[in-house]
Parts: structure tokens; sequence; C-alpha cells
């Protein structure tokens, strides 16, 4: 990966292309489940979302696996897509994108105060 592809993000844009198309192969079922995936882990990420990237490859890696053993979703993850992106993420508890930001404002807001209280 050259400096330019990642000031740019054209490495994640070829990564994230060649995720969409190994995600077009898996049946219906399989495919709903990964944009559930996406839809919970994006929350886990960081400005550039890079972060998740290995963790997207190996859910989707689960589901080709499972769909190729003819495994039902419901068997793989259960009801809890959420829970399971979760612990996929770092675990129950993880600090999301919100969470991060909600320290920063307030890191932000105690400083001005101080500034102005003292």
């Amino acid at each position: 990966m050259s400096f330019w592809e990642t000031i740019t993000g054209s490495d994640l844009t070829r990564e994230w292309k060649a995720f969409e198309v190994r995600a077009a192969a898996l049946p219906p079922d399989h495919r709903a489940a990964w944009e559930q995936i996406k839809s919970h882990l994006f929350l886990y990420g960081d400005f550039t979302g890079r972060n998740l990237m290995p963790i997207f490859d190996g859910a989707l890696g689960l589901l080709e696996e499972t769909a190729a053993d003819g495994q039902s979703i419901h068997d793989v993850l259960g009801d809890d897509i959420e829970g399971f992106c979760a612990a996929l993420a770092g675990g129950e508890g993880a600090r999301t994108f919100r969470d991060r930001w909600r320290a920063q404002l307030n890191r932000n807001v105690a400083r001005k105060l101080g500034r102005l209280g003292g």
C-alpha cells in the first residue's frame, strides 16, 4: 500500500468492492445478514474505517464458509446479530464513535468551563 493510496483511501475502496463481490455470491439469507453486520459494525469504526477491514473480512469469510457448508444463518449467528458484531468489535461495552465523540465533547466543555470558572 502506497502513501497515496493511504491518503486517498483508494485501497479501502478497492477492498470494499472486493467484499461486495464476495457477498453477492452468498445465498439471500446470508446476504441479508451481511447487510446487518455492516450496519452494526460501522458504529465501531474509526474516522476512516480502516480498523474494521480485517473484521469485515473475517465476518464475510464466516458467512462464506457457513453458506458452503449449507448451514442456516440462524444456526451460525443466532438472533442477536448486534451482539455478534459487538463481540467482533471488541466485546460488549466496546466504544462506538458516539462514545468517543461524547467523551471528546465532555473534555472540551470541561476545559472551557475550567477556564471560565478559574
